[in-house]
């Protein structure tokens, strides 16, 4: 047996390994980096892999420790942390359900178009999930709403932030597929290629963002108008200052999360820029209602702190990973199956997109993006993709994926701070059609790529 396919072979059995570690439940870096040491030494003992290659660590540490976008995902985190913790989440859904009282499934639409908001502010499905249950669960069961209904709502509501921008997972993404694109173009032999930025993916997802939030909405309405009692209209006493309370309540956050996104897209400023004029622009917020002082703000500095520690230390190890794993050898037969599948790209695309979709299962997006697309992104890439449109596809696919049950993430989530009268085949039920709308958004976006990639043209053109 040849060196290369002995080093091909353990590269496989690398990434199987890893994924069996990471089931299993082990802490994600520690796994990646430490399967990935193992198959070193057992590389270099069977003499396929060099371990002076692991000298090059140090040098992609530094290119993450000085790489400017990056330092967006503590403050958009920040942001989105403050929002939640100084009860403008609560206040929100309070007077979005005020506004649509008396339209049929209007609770159902503004805890969709809250969750649109909340998602874009933070990006981590599992944050935005726990929040709108414990807000918006009880008061849509209490209101008659069916659980299935309810359940199925604030899941896909609480999915959105993987393909809304501005979101930590598409910032994490973009530089991803940045870096992809590059190594492509420059096996391609193109040495001055267009550049991809977060700022082009932020610009290629507001569209198909915007489409799965009216596809929600549009079923919502459908169910309340052929079956009533799943989605009642409410019947509450306002006062004539409502219309007021409820500006009061939601133009600043949602003008807050316009600038920010604005701003990048205007090219005002970097998405780093924006981030932090976000993160004040939320603590401002938090002051005007009185609702910031040094116990909230120890609270989200604490958790922006565990979150962001937690997205870096995972890029530290999957970067052995994805290290170890070219020096076995596997980046080549990756290329080779790909460009052997039936079908060329398309045929590629559709069984990354599968693999994607099982692994989402299992893997959390940051880690899937960590360890997948700097793999597969750059053959893909090769084989004429557009890079703004795969960076989309896979975003509104994994988010299909943490929908999907058995094993959906966001179906956890939900289960976890659900009341007992809330079945778990009630979760399941609700969220099946919501699936179905993500399986047509997703084939939308790949029969008409324009729905991703005419934005940026206009914009950056």
């Amino acid at each position: 047996m040849s060196d290369v396919l002995i080093g091909e072979l353990l590269s496989l059995a690398m990434f199987v390994t890893a994924c069996g570690v990471l089931m299993l439940g082990f802490p994600v870096a520690f796994s990646l980096a430490g399967t990935a040491l193992a198959f070193a030494f057992i590389g270099d003992l069977v003499g396929v892999f060099d371990l002076r290659l692991l000298g090059g660590l140090a040098s992609r540490y530094f290119g993450v420790m000085v790489n400017e976008v990056l330092v967006a995902v503590p403050l958009f985190v920040f942001m989105g942390v403050m929002l939640e913790r100084s009860g403008i989440a609560e206040q929100l859904l309070e007077t979005m359900g005020l506004l649509m009282r008396r339209i049929r499934g209007g609770l159902a639409i503004s805890v969709t178009l809250v969750g649109m908001l909340l998602a874009a502010s933070t990006g981590i499905v599992g944050a935005t999930v726990v929040t709108m249950g414990l807000l918006s669960l009880p008061t849509m069961l209490k209101a008659g709403y069916d659980p299935k209904l309810a359940c199925g709502t604030i899941c896909a509501a609480g999915t959105l932030g993987q393909v809304i921008p501005p979101s930590i997972a598409l910032v994490i993404l973009g530089d991803i597929m940045q870096g992809a694109n590059t190594q492509a173009q420059l096996a391609l032999g193109n040495f001055a290629p267009d550049p991809v930025s977060v700022v082009d993916l932020f610009a290629g997802a507001m569209l198909p963002g915007l489409l799965l939030v009216g596809l929600y909405i549009t079923w919502q309405f459908i169910v309340a108008m052929a079956r009533p009692k799943m989605a009642p209209s409410l019947e509450l006493d306002t006062d004539d200052a409502m219309l007021g309370r409820v500006l009061g309540a939601m133009l600043p956050p949602a003008l807050l999360i316009m600038a920010v996104l604005g701003s990048i897209l205007a090219g005002i400023a970097t998405p780093t820029e924006s981030a932090a004029v976000g993160a004040v622009g939320a603590m401002v917020l938090a002051a005007v209602r009185r609702r910031f002082n040094v116990g909230v703000l120890q609270h989200v500095m604490q958790s922006t702190t565990k979150i962001s520690s937690m997205v870096f230390v995972i890029l530290l190890g999957a970067s052995v990973f994805s290290l170890v794993f070219r020096g076995l050898g596997g980046e080549e037969i990756v290329h080779d199956v790909l460009t052997a599948m039936p079908g060329g790209a398309f045929g590629a695309m559709l069984v990354v997109m599968a693999l994607m979709f099982v692994m989402g299962f299992f893997l959390d997006f940051i880690e899937i993006v960590f360890v997948v697309v700097p793999i597969v992104g750059p053959v893909l890439l090769m084989m004429g993709l557009d890079p703004i449109w795969l960076g989309v596809m896979i975003a509104v696919n994994l988010q299909t994926s943490f929908l999907t049950p058995p094993f959906g993430f966001a179906l956890f989530y939900l289960r976890g701070v659900a009341p007992p009268e809330v079945k778990t085949t009630d979760i399941y039920l609700g969220i099946a059609p919501f699936v179905v709308i993500q399986l047509i958004g997703l084939s939308l976006v790949a029969a008409f790529p324009a729905l991703a990639t005419w934005l940026p043209s206009v914009i950056f053109r």
